[in-house]
């Protein structure tokens, strides 16, 4: 069992990443200007 556990921790991991990933890729994309979207890539920055 816990062989399992060892092996599917890296694959939620990862499927979890994407998905943050996919989110934050639609986010910045509906920018409707330049100005509208330097201000999201920048607030993603500081939330890090």
């Amino acid at each position: 069992m816990f062989i399992l556990l060892i092996y599917l921790f890296p694959l939620l991991r990862k499927a979890l990443d994407r998905a943050e990933y996919s989110r934050r890729d639609a986010y910045l994309a509906s920018a409707a200007d330049m100005g509208e979207l330097e201000r999201r890539m920048n607030s993603m920055e500081i939330d890090r």
